[in-house]
């Protein structure tokens, strides 16, 4: 995917947050915090998770499904998306 390839370094930086963020909830969880502070840290993870899948979306529909394919048909790059967001609400 070539826009993934464009923007690697910004988002191997979100993945990075991302996982500072799954390790917050590890030491809270291991300090014995407050569930009210495990589910705040959860939500603030799962934010940044949806975020970059919307942003790998958009990206994808934008370079695959509207234009500039160089591989495949549209209809193809559909159906890759399609399997994706079956896959998110599984």
């Amino acid at each position: 995917m070539a826009h993934t390839v464009r923007d690697k370094q910004k988002l191997l930086n979100r993945i990075r947050r991302i996982r500072g963020q799954v390790e917050a909830v590890e030491r809270t969880l291991e300090g014995d915090a407050d569930c009210s502070d495990v589910m705040h840290l959860l939500t603030a993870t799962r934010g940044a998770i949806n975020s970059l899948l919307a942003e790998v979306l958009e990206d994808h529909v934008r370079e695959h499904v509207l234009g500039r394919t160089a591989t495949g048909t549209r209809a193809d790059a559909a159906d890759e998306l399609i399997d994706v967001i079956h896959a998110y609400f599984k």
